[in-house]
Formats: C-alpha cells, structure tokens, sequence
C-alpha cells in the first residue's frame, strides 16, 4: 500500500478488511516515508488479539512468533522512495493500492493488480490509456492550461473504494485461497 498520501479513512477501511480476512491475505505493507501511528496501532491491536487465545497455553518466546500480518515500511524521505520499496517487493500474484499513475503502471508490468483511492482498478488491459491520460494532462497544465481539479473525496468516493476492496479481497480469495 503506497500509504504515503492515502486518506486515513482509506487506511482505516484497510485495516480492518485486513484484520478481518487475515487467514486469507497474506502480508500487507503500507509503505511510507514516516511512521503512520493509525497503522502502528493497528498491528500492535492485531498482534496482541492473535496472541490472546494462546497466552496461557505457550512460553513467552512461542507467544513472540505470533504477529499481524500487517507491516510498517518506514523508507528514506524521497522522490520514489516508498514507490521503489513497492515495485522491488511485489509479487504476483498479488494487489496493490496506490493512486500514484506512474507506480501503479511499475507494479501491473509485475503482474500486480492495482486498486486507486477512488475505487479504480488498473490492470494490464487500461493502465496504459490511464496513465497517458495522466501525462496528456501534466503537459497542458506545464503549458499553462487550467485542468479539471480532483473532485474531493466524499462519502460516496469512500464507499465505492471500500466496495472495490471487497470485490478484490473475494477474488484473490476465490482465486488463490
């Protein structure tokens, strides 16, 4: 998860799916360029529900080997920094979420799907048309062109990314699991 600029409501509804499916999806990594205290948080409560069953029934050292599948990558400050971190630690078969046109064209030449913070999924078959849409656009803003601004993220641009990640989490289940 290219987690650097993803809404926290995003990173919230993430988590919890995550949490929730954790005997299906294997590792799941926000990748940023400081430590996130919402995602912190949320392995450490995942981590410590793991455990609970089996607090009395293994030694302290068994107990430790218990984790979240959740992780921090805390990468340099920099340009392309959490980008590089993704696309050298993807496999396929796998998913990633990022509304970054350029990473998410990276990680589909690996074979990644990829989901944006609005509900869009990139694949082998649109990423290219997205993201020569994406650099038709810089060039007319670089030229002095006004652009169409993003529309804000509303309740509904939540839902509908919270609805993708369903449709994507049942996939690979049904596909991998």
């Amino acid at each position: 998860i290219d987690a650097d600029s993803l809404p926290k409501a995003h990173r919230a509804i993430i988590l919890k799916r995550v949490v929730k499916e954790s005997e299906y999806i294997g590792e799941c990594v926000f990748a940023s360029d400081r430590m996130l205290t919402d995602v912190k948080e949320a392995i450490e409560n995942h981590t410590a529900a793991l455990r609970l069953p089996y607090r009395d029934k293994l030694d302290k050292s068994e107990l430790r080997k218990i984790k979240s599948n959740i992780h921090m990558a805390v990468v340099p400050v920099g340009a392309n920094s959490a980008d590089d971190y993704l696309v050298d630690n993807a496999n396929a078969p796998g998913f990633a979420i990022s509304h970054d046109v350029p990473l998410s064209d990276r990680l589909v030449e690996k074979g990644i799907v990829v989901l944006d913070d609005r509900g869009n999924t990139y694949t082998s078959i649109n990423i290219k048309e997205r993201l020569s849409d994406r650099n038709f656009m810089t060039a007319l803003r670089e030229m002095g062109f006004e652009s169409e601004k993003n529309k804000c993220f509303d309740q509904r641009t939540v839902n509908a990314f919270a609805a993708s990640l369903d449709t994507i989490i049942a996939k690979y289940k049904k596909e991998y699991c």
